[in-house]
């Protein structure tokens, strides 16, 4: 399903103070980048961002859960839903997917 611009406006400008943040069409949606690294998805007018064990029990506290992508719903487990809250409180959405890229650093660090 197609991203409405105006949703995808709305993530970029929650994400204006982590400068350098920036978008490339994949897997049906967009991904979030910094650095060269992808730490979010926008698909369906829904934000997920990356996870792993440092940063999952907040997101399943929030009644989060991995996000569903293709025609098929498939699960994606390593990238879980923004809970609605976050993202419409600025400086809350930062630290989250900053969280996110951290984790991508530390993958990316480690698989070389």
């Amino acid at each position: 399903m197609a991203i409405s611009e105006d949703f995808l406006g709305y993530v970029l400008d929650q994400l204006q103070k982590w400068h350098g943040v920036y978008t490339k069409k994949m897997f049906g949606g967009v991904g979030l980048f910094f650095d060269g690294l992808m730490f979010g998805l926008v698909y369906n007018d829904t934000v997920s961002l990356k996870i792993d064990d440092t940063n999952i029990k907040k997101y399943i506290a929030a009644g989060e859960s991995p996000i569903k992508i293709f025609k098929t719903n498939t699960p994606l487990p390593s990238f879980y839903t923004l809970p609605p809250v976050v993202l419409e409180d600025v400086d809350d959405f930062v630290v989250w997917a900053q969280e996110s890229y951290q984790i991508q650093v530390k993958k990316n660090s480690i698989d070389l």
